[in-house]
């Protein structure tokens, strides 16, 4: 085992990694999904093609996978088929597909524990309360894109087959993606896609995924994804934590600072006022639901 790496059962960490990147820039991770019977499995061609058939239409989101990095959401072209028969035809039908909130399955819910049950043993002492626990499974055909977005959740990003490269920028990096982004995109139905500029390249960090590689992803930070010249899958772990719920409801906060023509400090700028902000806004709403009328929402 290599120095200063902590290994679990499925996965390796490395505690420095985990003390000065967690949930602040991306950095590699080993698993061994793919050699654990019981876990590999699970992502085998048909066996996915049987849980797409128990999930409901609202946790399944595919479309054609040959995209540009910078997608307009509302352009992005489908691909004809279902869902079964898009992960049946990946190999060469040109597609991206999705299977959402997979832990609905306990076959799954038991695999994401088993892994995020070792990620919260080492993170759990400087970042406590992992919660709203969430696995996706992602099926892509040969050299299909993922444009350039963001996530709310803190994600480890598992490649369990095939290869693929991974572009990541830093949340705090106001060049890529500003604060009204941000804020936009907590507060409201904003869509996760986002503008895309090739001067981009040279701020965020790549990184080449295969077979028992991982990511680590920020909540928040901006990234986009290159498929190899096979098909690809990987699990996605995803959760929240007192931390990066936190994150979230400043940016809340902010924008309805903003919208009320005031001019924020950038989230975790002044610590101490983004306290003030909490409990400020916290107050008011207490405030405003004792002195709602009995009939109103």
């Amino acid at each position: 085992m290599a120095e200063g790496i902590v290994t679990a059962d499925l996965l390796q960490v490395s505690p420095g990694d985990i003390g000065h990147r967690f949930d602040r820039g991306a950095f590699r991770v080993r698993h061994r999904l793919a050699e654990d019977a019981r876990a590999s499995a699970l992502f085998d061609i048909e066996r996915l093609v049987e849980l797409a058939g128990q999930l409901p239409a609202n946790q399944i989101e595919y479309n054609a996978g040959e995209l540009p990095v910078d997608c307009d959401p509302g352009a992005t072209p489908g691909n004809g088929l279902s869902a079964a028969e898009t992960i049946r035809r990946i190999r060469d039908c040109k597609s991206w597909l999705v299977l959402k909130r997979v832990e609905a399955h306990p076959e799954y819910r038991s695999l994401l524990d088993r892994c995020l049950d070792e990620i919260d043993g080492v993170i759990a002492p400087s970042w406590p309360g992992m919660r709203r626990r969430e696995g996706f499974v992602f099926v892509s055909s040969p050299g299909s894109v993922t444009p350039f977005h963001l996530d709310p959740e803190v994600n480890f990003l598992l490649q369990v087959h095939g290869r693929k490269t991974m572009h990541v920028w830093r949340r705090a990096d106001d060049e890529v993606v500003g604060e009204r982004d941000l804020e936009r995109y907590f507060s409201s139905d904003a869509h996760r896609n986002l503008p895309y500029r090739d001067a981009f390249e040279a701020r965020g960090e790549r990184f080449e995924l295969a077979p028992g590689d991982g990511v680590h992803v920020p909540m928040a930070a901006p990234h986009w994804v290159q498929n190899g010249d096979d098909v690809s899958v990987s699990f996605s772990i995803t959760f929240r934590t007192d931390a990066s719920e936190r994150r979230e409801r400043l940016y809340q906060v902010n924008a309805r600072l903003r919208g009320l023509g005031l001019r924020p400090q950038p989230v975790g700028r002044r610590p101490r006022l983004d306290d003030l902000k909490l409990g400020a806004y916290d107050l008011l709403a207490k405030a405003r639901r004792t002195l709602r009328p009995p009939h109103e929402p």
